[in-house]
């Protein structure tokens, strides 16, 4: 049984798998990889100042000629947030998160001065070096700068990993760039659909990174519903094997969005020792946590995310708890701890056993799709022959 849906045609591919957005860890030498292997790469570029979006995307035109995406995230919730602290208003008159920073921080070097850690030299703009860890000062002209590389360079494939494109439908469409959103919700769904764009992706609570408070098993298939065949579904959240895209597609989806499988492959930017920790923990590994970003989102179970458990302390919003997290994990990933920078996984990460070149993944990931779902209609006896 082939594994073929309306993405392949969509996005001009051989099978539906799309490698998710993870900051960080989707760079250009996986997107690549995973596009030349018959899948469709995506970068992602959350983090990526537009001088450095704009170098990534031309660097996987040098290593491919499928195609492949960008990923970045247009949450409205940040810009509020930044309007607000820039205006000194916080919450039901309690103070704003700029007016906490400083307190937080000093609760941050508190906790490197405790596991010994140094902080990081950081080079001028705040977004390059190999111990560079958590996203950047997200503004609304960030995200807008960003978008503009989106358009100028003319990618095949835009994602909002978080947020809704409607606002740059139209530009895109001049270019030809198919469009996607990763949505939680079925309310979600319907908002990025009314924008027109080509895909939703269906991402449940098991995934890494930002996900849903909705589990995936029930997301897919009441996004699949309210989508009733006009606009296909990926599948995502918790899935690392053949075994999960099938299950994803007998609920509905039309092939599978995937990240945690491919964090443990040769190519992933993330570190050697993040590497390690996938195939060494298991599934009750992860925890979700706004501790690094501000919004929840599935990581490794690790200290730093532990200490603002004990000290009942709530985390600032998106963008203002990056500015906390960010030196600290990166000097806990330039020390290569384990127990403090481990990194983002979905619950999936149980089923990585090594770390392995992408194609091997995509290949697997197809192989074992194909024998699940054939395996499937074996137990798919019409009542007749069961009588």
């Amino acid at each position: 049984m082939a594994l073929n849906s309306r993405i392949c045609e969509i996005f001009d591919i051989r099978y539906p798998i799309v490698l998710a957005g993870m900051g960080g860890a989707s760079v250009p030498r996986l997107a690549a990889a995973v596009s030349n292997a018959g899948g469709l790469g995506i970068l992602g570029a959350a983090a990526c100042s537009p001088e450095e979006l704009r170098a990534w995307i031309r660097e996987v035109r040098s290593l491919t000629d499928k195609p492949f995406g960008v990923d970045t995230l247009l949450p409205a919730s940040v810009r509020r947030e930044v309007v607000d602290a820039a205006a000194g208003s916080g919450e039901g008159g309690k103070p704003s998160p700029m007016e906490l920073l400083s307190d937080y921080q000093a609760f941050a070097a508190d906790f490197m001065r405790q596991e010994g850690l140094q902080e990081v030299a950081r080079s001028r703009d705040g977004n390059k070096g190999e111990a560079q860890a958590g996203p950047a000062f997200f503004s609304k002209e960030f995200f807008e700068a960003q978008m503009e590389v989106v358009i100028e360079e003319a990618v095949p494939v835009y994602a909002a990993g978080l947020g809704n494109p409607g606002p740059w439908m139209e530009r895109l469409r001049e270019n030809g760039t198919k469009v996607m959103a990763v949505i939680g919700s079925v309310k979600h769904a319907l908002q990025v659909a009314a924008s027109g764009i080509d895909v939703v992706v269906a991402q449940g609570h098991d995934g890494g990174g930002h996900n849903s408070p909705i589990g995936t098993m029930s997301l897919i298939p009441q996004v699949v519903d309210a989508m009733a065949g006009r606009i296909p579904v990926l599948g995502a959240g918790g899935i690392a094997d053949g075994r999960g895209v099938a299950a994803a597609m007998m609920l509905g989806a039309e092939g599978a969005w995937v990240g945690t499988a491919f964090l443990a492959t040769e190519e992933a930017g993330i570190q050697q020792f993040q590497k390690e920790v996938l195939v060494e923990y298991g599934d009750g590994d992860t925890i979700v946590s706004k501790s690094v970003t501000g919004k929840p989102a599935r990581i490794i179970r690790n200290k730093w995310a532990q200490a603002w458990v004990d000290a009942e302390k709530s985390p600032l919003p998106m963008p203002f708890q990056s500015i906390i997290a960010g030196p600290v994990l990166a000097a806990a990933t330039l020390d290569q701890r384990k127990d403090i920078a481990p990194g983002f996984a979905g619950q999936g990460m149980g089923l990585i056993k090594a770390i392995r070149p992408a194609r091997d993944v995509l290949e697997d990931l197809v192989n074992g799709a194909e024998t699940a779902l054939a395996r499937a209609t074996v137990f798919a006896k019409p009542r007749k022959e069961i009588q």
